[in-house]
């Protein structure tokens, strides 16, 4: 059952804090949600599980999870060092109709500007019941880390809205990459060439670098 939403950050700080050290399956019993016996096909299921438990309320929408207060969710699976196990899906990328776009107003400076990160254990060699959920942290970008987001952001902006597909790497990037995230070649999405004649691409997706999230980690268990 998902819950109501939180009415300040405080608030929705407190819940999670509260499920600190809990199991997925603890937390699936609590929200009366049915756990998949694995995540091959449910890739994204442990974070649905913690918005029905926050109460958030974006849906899928290309806003921050919990709208109202402008505050984006994202865990962090984590191997058995305890560091990020991949980079973090950010939003999918819009591939037309980019003019007008800039930093302040993009969906990627939406998402990141205030996140709530919740570390997960992800080790393979743990099985999904068992696995914990850490403890929250509230993060904004530095001033320093925000002016390279921007600059990758618009970087590999500049690409899409020139039709040079063709030149996105997922290797760009200081912090933010971009990467095809399809099931399958045969599942495309609407953009541009570079005259500006309508093709069809990829769909891709905005993804921070793990070795980014490594150090949102270490600042967050160091404050």
């Amino acid at each position: 059952m998902r819950q109501t939403a939180p009415g300040s950050e405080p608030d929705l700080i407190a819940r999670a804090e509260r499920f600190a050290g809990l199991t997925i399956e603890q937390l699936a019993s609590k929200t009366g949600t049915r756990r998949p016996q694995n995540l091959n096909s449910h890739k994204g299921w442990v974070g649905e599980l913690l918005e029905i438990a926050l109460g958030a309320d974006a849906s899928s929408r290309p806003v921050p999870d919990f709208e109202h207060l402008g505050i984006e969710l994202k865990t962090i699976p984590l191997d058995q060092n305890g560091l990020p196990r991949e980079s973090t899906h950010v939003c999918t990328v819009q591939m037309k109709d980019l003019a007008g776009q800039h930093w302040k107003n993009s969906t990627v400076y939406g998402k990141l500007k205030r996140v709530l990160w919740i570390p997960i254990e992800a080790s393979s060699s743990i099985p999904l019941s068992e696995r914990r959920i850490g403890r929250p942290i509230i993060w904004s970008p530095s001033a320093n880390q925000e002016e390279i987001l921007r600059e990758d952001w618009e970087e590999q902006i500049e690409l899409i809205a020139t039709g040079r597909l063709d030149e996105l790497d997922a290797r760009m990037g200081t912090y933010l990459q971009i990467r095809p995230k399809a099931a399958n070649a045969r599942s495309l999405a609407p953009a541009a060439d570079a005259d500006g004649a309508p093709t069809r691409t990829l769909p891709r997706g905005f993804y921070l670098r793990a070795t980014f999230t490594r150090l949102i980690l270490v600042q967050g268990t160091s404050e």
